[in-house]
Protein backbone atom coordinates (compact mmCIF):
# COMPACT_ATOMS: atom_id res chain seq x y z
CA UNK A 1 0.00 0.00 0.00
CA UNK A 2 2.86 2.39 0.85
CA UNK A 3 4.33 1.87 -2.62
CA UNK A 4 1.01 2.70 -4.27
CA UNK A 5 0.69 5.86 -2.19
CA UNK A 6 4.21 6.86 -3.21
CA UNK A 7 3.24 6.39 -6.86
CA UNK A 8 0.16 8.57 -6.38
CA UNK A 9 2.26 11.24 -4.68
CA UNK A 10 4.81 11.14 -7.48
CA UNK A 11 2.00 11.54 -10.00
CA UNK A 12 0.61 14.58 -8.23
CA UNK A 13 4.03 16.22 -8.24
CA UNK A 14 4.76 15.37 -11.89
CA UNK A 15 1.50 16.97 -13.07
CA UNK A 16 2.79 20.35 -11.86
CA UNK A 17 6.57 19.91 -12.08
CA UNK A 18 6.85 19.14 -15.80
CA UNK A 19 4.82 22.18 -17.00
CA UNK A 20 6.77 24.37 -14.55
CA UNK A 21 10.07 23.27 -16.09
CA UNK A 22 8.89 23.46 -19.70
CA UNK A 23 6.90 26.68 -19.30
CA UNK A 24 9.73 28.75 -17.89
CA UNK A 25 9.31 32.10 -16.16
CA UNK A 26 6.28 33.08 -18.23
CA UNK A 27 4.08 30.31 -16.81
CA UNK A 28 2.96 32.23 -13.70
CA UNK A 29 1.83 35.26 -15.68
CA UNK A 30 -0.16 33.05 -18.06
CA UNK A 31 -1.96 31.34 -15.18
CA UNK A 32 -2.78 34.64 -13.41
CA UNK A 33 -4.50 36.05 -16.49
CA UNK A 34 -6.74 33.03 -17.02
CA UNK A 35 -10.44 34.03 -16.59
CA UNK A 36 -12.04 32.63 -13.44
CA UNK A 37 -15.45 32.27 -15.11
CA UNK A 38 -13.93 30.05 -17.80
CA UNK A 39 -12.33 27.86 -15.14
CA UNK A 40 -15.67 27.53 -13.30
CA UNK A 41 -17.37 26.68 -16.61
CA UNK A 42 -14.86 23.88 -17.12
CA UNK A 43 -15.63 22.46 -13.67
CA UNK A 44 -19.36 22.59 -14.46
CA UNK A 45 -18.69 20.70 -17.69
CA UNK A 46 -17.05 17.91 -15.70
CA UNK A 47 -20.10 17.72 -13.41
CA UNK A 48 -22.24 17.45 -16.55
CA UNK A 49 -19.98 14.63 -17.76
CA UNK A 50 -20.59 12.73 -14.52
CA UNK A 51 -24.35 13.08 -14.97
CA UNK A 52 -24.18 11.98 -18.61
CA UNK A 53 -22.20 8.88 -17.65
CA UNK A 54 -24.64 8.17 -14.82
CA UNK A 55 -27.52 8.26 -17.30
CA UNK A 56 -25.59 5.91 -19.58
CA UNK A 57 -24.99 3.51 -16.69
CA UNK A 58 -28.68 3.45 -15.77
CA UNK A 59 -29.67 2.71 -19.37
CA UNK A 60 -27.09 -0.08 -19.65
CA UNK A 61 -28.31 -1.74 -16.46
CA UNK A 62 -31.92 -1.63 -17.70
CA UNK A 63 -33.34 -2.38 -14.26
CA UNK A 64 -30.94 -5.21 -13.42
CA UNK A 65 -30.00 -5.03 -9.77
CA UNK A 66 -33.12 -3.08 -8.84
CA UNK A 67 -33.84 0.61 -9.13
CA UNK A 68 -30.80 2.86 -9.48
CA UNK A 69 -31.50 6.55 -9.01
CA UNK A 70 -29.57 9.30 -10.76
CA UNK A 71 -27.91 10.51 -7.56
CA UNK A 72 -26.52 7.09 -6.67
CA UNK A 73 -25.48 6.51 -10.29
CA UNK A 74 -23.55 9.80 -10.25
CA UNK A 75 -21.87 8.66 -7.03
CA UNK A 76 -20.83 5.39 -8.71
CA UNK A 77 -19.39 7.30 -11.65
CA UNK A 78 -17.47 9.73 -9.41
CA UNK A 79 -16.07 6.90 -7.28
CA UNK A 80 -15.02 4.99 -10.41
CA UNK A 81 -13.39 8.07 -11.94
CA UNK A 82 -11.51 8.66 -8.68
CA UNK A 83 -10.19 5.09 -8.78
CA UNK A 84 -9.16 5.54 -12.43
CA UNK A 85 -7.24 8.70 -11.56
CA UNK A 86 -5.66 7.28 -8.40
CA UNK A 87 -4.31 4.01 -9.83
CA UNK A 88 -1.70 3.35 -12.56
CA UNK A 89 -3.27 2.75 -15.93
CA UNK A 90 -6.70 3.43 -14.45
CA UNK A 91 -6.80 -0.22 -13.38
CA UNK A 92 -8.77 0.55 -10.24
CA UNK A 93 -11.73 1.91 -12.20
CA UNK A 94 -13.21 -1.37 -13.47
CA UNK A 95 -12.66 -3.06 -10.08
CA UNK A 96 -14.45 -0.22 -8.29
CA UNK A 97 -17.37 -0.24 -10.71
CA UNK A 98 -17.72 -4.03 -10.43
CA UNK A 99 -17.68 -3.82 -6.65
CA UNK A 100 -20.30 -1.06 -6.51
CA UNK A 101 -22.56 -2.84 -9.00
CA UNK A 102 -22.21 -6.03 -6.96
CA UNK A 103 -23.44 -4.16 -3.88
CA UNK A 104 -26.34 -2.96 -6.02
CA UNK A 105 -27.29 -6.59 -6.66
CA UNK A 106 -25.90 -6.92 -10.18
CA UNK A 107 -24.33 -10.30 -10.93
CA UNK A 108 -20.59 -10.29 -11.80
CA UNK A 109 -21.17 -11.45 -15.39
CA UNK A 110 -23.78 -8.72 -15.91
CA UNK A 111 -21.51 -6.07 -14.39
CA UNK A 112 -18.64 -7.15 -16.66
CA UNK A 113 -20.94 -7.07 -19.69
CA UNK A 114 -22.14 -3.56 -18.80
CA UNK A 115 -18.54 -2.39 -18.51
CA UNK A 116 -17.66 -4.08 -21.83
CA UNK A 117 -20.52 -2.41 -23.72
CA UNK A 118 -19.59 0.90 -22.11
CA UNK A 119 -16.04 0.52 -23.46
CA UNK A 120 -17.32 -0.52 -26.90
CA UNK A 121 -19.42 2.65 -27.18
CA UNK A 122 -16.35 4.68 -26.20
CA UNK A 123 -14.31 2.99 -28.94
CA UNK A 124 -17.08 3.58 -31.46
CA UNK A 125 -17.19 7.27 -30.56
CA UNK A 126 -13.43 7.73 -30.93
CA UNK A 127 -13.39 5.90 -34.26
CA UNK A 128 -16.24 8.10 -35.51
CA UNK A 129 -14.54 11.24 -34.16
CA UNK A 130 -11.23 10.40 -35.84
CA UNK A 131 -13.01 9.79 -39.15
CA UNK A 132 -14.85 13.12 -38.85
CA UNK A 133 -11.65 15.00 -37.97
CA UNK A 134 -9.91 13.35 -40.92
CA UNK A 135 -12.60 14.56 -43.31
CA UNK A 136 -12.43 18.00 -41.72
CA UNK A 137 -8.66 18.08 -42.15
CA UNK A 138 -8.97 17.26 -45.84
CA UNK A 139 -11.29 20.22 -46.44
CA UNK A 140 -9.50 22.81 -44.27
CA UNK A 141 -6.02 24.25 -44.01
CA UNK A 142 -4.74 21.88 -41.33
CA UNK A 143 -1.18 20.58 -41.41
CA UNK A 144 -1.53 17.18 -43.07
CA UNK A 145 2.06 16.25 -42.18
CA UNK A 146 0.63 15.15 -38.85
CA UNK A 147 -1.68 12.64 -40.51
CA UNK A 148 -0.12 9.86 -38.42
CA UNK A 149 -1.79 11.45 -35.40
CA UNK A 150 -5.11 10.37 -36.91
CA UNK A 151 -4.01 7.18 -38.64
CA UNK A 152 -2.33 5.42 -35.71
CA UNK A 153 -5.18 5.60 -33.15
CA UNK A 154 -7.75 4.91 -35.87
CA UNK A 155 -5.86 1.78 -36.92
CA UNK A 156 -5.63 0.59 -33.31
CA UNK A 157 -9.38 1.08 -32.84
CA UNK A 158 -10.15 -0.83 -36.05
CA UNK A 159 -7.91 -3.68 -34.89
CA UNK A 160 -9.71 -3.65 -31.53
CA UNK A 161 -13.12 -3.94 -33.17
CA UNK A 162 -11.81 -6.72 -35.40
CA UNK A 163 -10.61 -8.70 -32.40
CA UNK A 164 -13.94 -8.23 -30.62
CA UNK A 165 -15.83 -9.43 -33.68
CA UNK A 166 -13.55 -12.45 -34.03
CA UNK A 167 -13.95 -13.36 -30.36
CA UNK A 168 -17.72 -13.07 -30.62
CA UNK A 169 -17.88 -15.27 -33.71
CA UNK A 170 -15.39 -17.91 -32.60
CA UNK A 171 -16.08 -18.02 -28.86
CA UNK A 172 -16.41 -21.83 -28.81
CA UNK A 173 -12.97 -22.22 -30.37
CA UNK A 174 -11.64 -19.70 -27.87
CA UNK A 175 -13.00 -21.74 -24.96
CA UNK A 176 -11.49 -24.96 -26.31
CA UNK A 177 -8.10 -23.35 -27.00
CA UNK A 178 -7.95 -21.67 -23.60
CA UNK A 179 -8.96 -24.96 -21.95
CA UNK A 180 -6.08 -26.80 -23.65
CA UNK A 181 -3.66 -24.05 -22.68
CA UNK A 182 -4.77 -24.10 -19.04
CA UNK A 183 -4.53 -27.90 -18.97
CA UNK A 184 -0.99 -27.67 -20.37
CA UNK A 185 -0.20 -25.14 -17.61
CA UNK A 186 -1.49 -27.76 -15.13
CA UNK A 187 -4.41 -25.63 -13.90
CA UNK A 188 -6.83 -27.72 -11.87
CA UNK A 189 -9.89 -29.12 -13.63
CA UNK A 190 -12.26 -27.38 -11.21
CA UNK A 191 -10.63 -24.01 -11.89
CA UNK A 192 -10.86 -24.55 -15.66
CA UNK A 193 -14.56 -25.36 -15.40
CA UNK A 194 -15.16 -22.29 -13.22
CA UNK A 195 -13.40 -20.03 -15.74
CA UNK A 196 -15.33 -21.53 -18.66
CA UNK A 197 -18.65 -21.02 -16.87
CA UNK A 198 -17.67 -17.42 -16.09
CA UNK A 199 -16.90 -16.75 -19.76
CA UNK A 200 -20.18 -18.32 -20.87
CA UNK A 201 -22.17 -16.29 -18.33
CA UNK A 202 -20.36 -13.15 -19.46
CA UNK A 203 -21.19 -13.85 -23.11
CA UNK A 204 -24.87 -14.40 -22.27
CA UNK A 205 -24.97 -11.16 -20.28
CA UNK A 206 -23.21 -9.32 -23.11
CA UNK A 207 -25.72 -10.60 -25.66
CA UNK A 208 -28.52 -9.59 -23.28
CA UNK A 209 -27.12 -6.08 -22.94
CA UNK A 210 -26.61 -5.68 -26.69
CA UNK A 211 -30.19 -6.88 -27.22
CA UNK A 212 -31.57 -3.74 -25.58
CA UNK A 213 -34.02 -1.77 -27.77
CA UNK A 214 -32.35 0.15 -30.58
CA UNK A 215 -33.66 3.42 -29.19
CA UNK A 216 -32.00 2.68 -25.85
CA UNK A 217 -28.69 1.75 -27.51
CA UNK A 218 -28.86 4.90 -29.64
CA UNK A 219 -29.48 7.02 -26.56
CA UNK A 220 -26.53 5.33 -24.79
CA UNK A 221 -24.29 6.24 -27.73
CA UNK A 222 -25.58 9.83 -27.81
CA UNK A 223 -24.83 10.22 -24.10
CA UNK A 224 -21.37 8.78 -24.73
CA UNK A 225 -20.76 11.30 -27.53
CA UNK A 226 -21.97 14.21 -25.39
CA UNK A 227 -19.70 13.14 -22.53
CA UNK A 228 -16.55 12.89 -24.61
CA UNK A 229 -17.23 16.07 -26.58
CA UNK A 230 -17.53 17.97 -23.30
CA UNK A 231 -14.53 16.24 -21.74
CA UNK A 232 -12.33 16.81 -24.77
CA UNK A 233 -13.32 20.48 -25.01
CA UNK A 234 -11.57 21.26 -21.71
CA UNK A 235 -8.12 21.70 -23.27
CA UNK A 236 -9.56 23.85 -26.07
CA UNK A 237 -11.17 26.16 -23.49
CA UNK A 238 -7.89 26.30 -21.56
CA UNK A 239 -6.00 27.40 -24.67
CA UNK A 240 -8.72 29.87 -25.70
CA UNK A 241 -8.88 31.32 -22.19
CA UNK A 242 -5.18 32.18 -22.48
CA UNK A 243 -5.94 34.24 -25.59
CA UNK A 244 -4.50 31.72 -28.04
CA UNK A 245 -6.15 30.59 -31.27
CA UNK A 246 -6.13 26.88 -32.04
CA UNK A 247 -8.38 24.46 -33.88
CA UNK A 248 -10.59 22.30 -31.64
CA UNK A 249 -9.71 19.19 -33.63
CA UNK A 250 -6.02 19.60 -32.76
CA UNK A 251 -6.73 19.78 -29.04
CA UNK A 252 -8.81 16.61 -29.41
CA UNK A 253 -5.92 14.75 -31.04
CA UNK A 254 -3.39 16.14 -28.55
CA UNK A 255 -5.47 14.81 -25.65
CA UNK A 256 -5.86 11.38 -27.22
CA UNK A 257 -2.14 10.97 -27.85
CA UNK A 258 -1.09 12.51 -24.54
CA UNK A 259 -3.34 10.32 -22.41
CA UNK A 260 -2.18 7.27 -24.36
CA UNK A 261 1.45 8.27 -23.75
CA UNK A 262 0.65 8.75 -20.09
CA UNK A 263 -0.16 5.06 -19.72
CA UNK A 264 3.52 4.28 -20.33
CA UNK A 265 4.66 6.07 -17.18
CA UNK A 266 2.93 3.59 -14.84
CA UNK A 267 1.95 6.54 -12.64
CA UNK A 268 -1.64 7.34 -11.59
CA UNK A 269 -3.52 9.41 -14.14
CA UNK A 270 -0.74 8.97 -16.68
CA UNK A 271 1.18 11.68 -14.83
CA UNK A 272 4.42 12.74 -16.46
CA UNK A 273 3.81 11.29 -19.89
CA UNK A 274 0.56 13.21 -20.44
CA UNK A 275 2.10 16.55 -19.43
CA UNK A 276 5.33 16.06 -21.36
CA UNK A 277 3.67 14.95 -24.61
CA UNK A 278 0.83 17.49 -24.55
CA UNK A 279 3.20 20.39 -23.83
CA UNK A 280 5.54 19.24 -26.59
CA UNK A 281 2.68 18.99 -29.10
CA UNK A 282 1.15 22.36 -28.19
CA UNK A 283 4.36 24.41 -27.88
CA UNK A 284 5.02 24.79 -31.64
CA UNK A 285 1.49 26.15 -32.08
CA UNK A 286 1.05 28.52 -29.13
CA UNK A 287 4.47 28.87 -27.47
CA UNK A 288 6.03 27.07 -24.51
CA UNK A 289 4.62 29.28 -21.73
CA UNK A 290 1.04 29.19 -23.05
CA UNK A 291 1.27 25.46 -23.73
CA UNK A 292 2.51 24.73 -20.20
CA UNK A 293 -0.20 26.95 -18.66
CA UNK A 294 -2.93 25.29 -20.74
CA UNK A 295 -1.70 21.85 -19.66
CA UNK A 296 -1.68 22.85 -15.96
CA UNK A 297 -5.29 24.11 -16.22
CA UNK A 298 -6.39 21.09 -18.25
CA UNK A 299 -4.91 18.63 -15.75
CA UNK A 300 -6.21 20.59 -12.77
CA UNK A 301 -9.73 20.07 -14.12
CA UNK A 302 -9.40 16.53 -15.50
CA UNK A 303 -7.07 15.04 -12.86
CA UNK A 304 -6.91 17.01 -9.61
CA UNK A 305 -10.63 17.81 -9.62
CA UNK A 306 -11.47 14.13 -10.15
CA UNK A 307 -9.34 13.23 -7.15
CA UNK A 308 -10.58 16.03 -4.86
CA UNK A 309 -14.27 15.66 -5.66
CA UNK A 310 -14.21 11.89 -6.03
CA UNK A 311 -12.27 10.94 -2.89
CA UNK A 312 -15.06 11.59 -0.33
CA UNK A 313 -17.63 9.94 -2.63
CA UNK A 314 -15.38 6.90 -3.00
CA UNK A 315 -14.92 6.54 0.76
CA UNK A 316 -18.66 6.85 1.38
CA UNK A 317 -19.75 4.43 -1.35
CA UNK A 318 -16.84 2.00 -1.62
CA UNK A 319 -15.32 2.26 1.84
CA UNK A 320 -11.77 2.12 3.11
CA UNK A 321 -11.57 -1.65 2.60
CA UNK A 322 -12.01 -1.35 -1.17
CA UNK A 323 -9.35 1.39 -1.34
CA UNK A 324 -6.95 -0.84 0.58
CA UNK A 325 -7.57 -3.76 -1.75
CA UNK A 326 -6.98 -1.55 -4.80
CA UNK A 327 -3.71 -0.18 -3.42
CA UNK A 328 -2.49 -3.63 -2.40
CA UNK A 329 -3.35 -5.02 -5.84
CA UNK A 330 -1.41 -2.23 -7.55
CA UNK A 331 1.53 -2.58 -5.18
CA UNK A 332 1.76 -6.28 -6.00
CA UNK A 333 1.84 -5.64 -9.76
CA UNK A 334 4.24 -2.66 -9.91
Amino acid sequence: MNRALWLLGAGLVMVIAIPLVLGGSGLGGQLRQFPLDTFLLMLCMIVMCWNLNAGRLRLLLAGRGGHLGQRRAVGMVMATEFAISATPGGSGGPLTLMGLLSRQGVRPAQATAVFAVDQITDMLFFLSALASIGLYALSHTIDLRLGWMLAVPALLLIIGFGLLAALGKHHRRLLKTSGRLLRWLKVRHRSRIKLARGLIHFRHALVETLALPRLTLSLIFLLCCAHWLLRYSILYLAVSGLGQDIDWSWTFIVQMLSLAAGQLTLLPGGAGGAELSSTALLSPMIGAASAAAAVVIWRAVTFYFYLIAGAPVFFVMAGRSMLGSLLKRRSATT
